[in-house]
């Protein structure tokens, strides 16, 4: 997509993930500068692994900077939703590799979709993509509320 800070995640992919939980990145998500640990990988409530470039991690730095010390629930989701996240870039053949607990999180097997979201990406297990688009009424949870507060 040429340059750090200018890609756009658009369409859909569907991969194979080895048996080191390494998943390629479509070529034209790729950017100049994405084999340094740039890409932000985190848990999202809804069940799939939200993927973050540079230029909106630089967001997200700017949103949980604001979390105030004594917001105790706020320090609570924080502490949750990075715990379980992962920092990474891509190989030199496009690759990258997920955590254990990332790839629990959102129940990957081998198959894995990665569905552009503009700004950022989303890796789904294909069955459970299926059904989050077929159900008609999401569900909110405690986590996505708490999300939807921060601004996150």
């Amino acid at each position: 997509m040429g340059f750090l800070g200018k890609n756009v995640f658009v369409g859909e992919f569907s991969h194979q993930m080895d048996a080191k939980n390494r998943l390629c990145i479509p070529a034209k998500w790729r950017f100049i500068g994405d084999e340094a640990d740039v890409y932000l990988a985190l848990p999202n409530p809804i069940g799939c692994i939200t993927i973050y470039p540079p230029k909106m991690v630089e967001r997200l730095e700017e949103k949980v900077s604001v979390v105030s010390l004594g917001d105790i629930q706020g320090q609570k989701v924080l502490a949750k939703l990075f715990s379980q996240a992962d920092t990474f870039g891509c190989d030199k053949q496009g690759r990258i590799t997920l955590s254990e607990k990332l790839v629990q999180h959102a129940h990957l097997k081998k198959s894995a979709l990665l569905i552009g979201s503009y700004v950022t990406f989303n890796i789904w297990e294909p069955e459970a993509y299926k059904n989050y688009m077929n159900h008609s009424e999401a569900e909110e949870n405690e986590m996505s509320r708490l999300l939807q507060q921060l601004g996150l």
